[in-house]
């Protein structure tokens, strides 16, 4: 399985995604126990992902609105 970080954001919400729809279905206890566990960890890099690019968000805001006040 390639690492975490080769994976695209859309790559990552895809394959959370997939498991979703495949949990709704999942009949196998433990394989549905599996895919739980791997939807939790895309969640976890989702969620990381997205706080990363809203503080980059941020700081291109304040960088904009200090060249505003020059």
């Amino acid at each position: 399985m390639p690492s975490k970080q080769s994976k695209t954001f859309t790559q990552h919400f895809e394959e959370l995604e997939r498991l979703v729809e495949e949990l709704e279905t999942e009949e196998d206890l433990d394989l549905a126990l599996k895919k739980f566990e791997r939807g939790l960890e895309l969640s976890k890099e989702i969620k990381k992902r997205l706080a990363v690019a809203e503080n980059r968000i941020a700081v291109m805001k304040k960088d904009a609105d200090a060249l505003e006040d020059v």
